[in-house]
């Protein structure tokens, strides 16, 4: 089940939650969190080991189209990190870090 991990749970976060899930029972071992990091800026994350068999832009290409088959344009828009990581990918992320422990927003 996807897991909105802090900030505002508004309707577009539940509603990108939901996709989110659906991404999760297509891909069984999937894991998809997200959390609003301020009033136009939504993160998500998800970790799948079948990305350890893709590059960078196929996974984007894959999880974007996803998404925006599922999301209103003005939804997309609002996403800021999608954050496409391996399980060993994430132990060592910058990114992954950031997305744990975010640098609180100014807006």
């Amino acid at each position: 089940m996807a897991t909105i991990t802090r900030g505002t749970r508004d309707a577009l976060v539940e509603k990108l939650a939901g996709a989110l899930e659906e991404y999760e029972r297509q891909h069984p071992g999937a894991v998809a969190t997200l959390y609003r990091q301020n009033s136009a800026s939504v993160r998500v994350r998800i970790i799948d080991g079948r990305f350890s068999r893709m590059s960078k832009p196929e996974r984007h290409d894959l999880v974007w189209r996803f998404i925006v088959e599922r999301m209103d344009d003005d939804a997309v828009q609002e996403v800021s990190v999608l954050l496409l990581l391996s399980p060993e990918e994430q132990r060592t992320s910058f990114m992954n870090n950031e997305f744990d422990d975010p640098v609180p927003s100014t807006l």
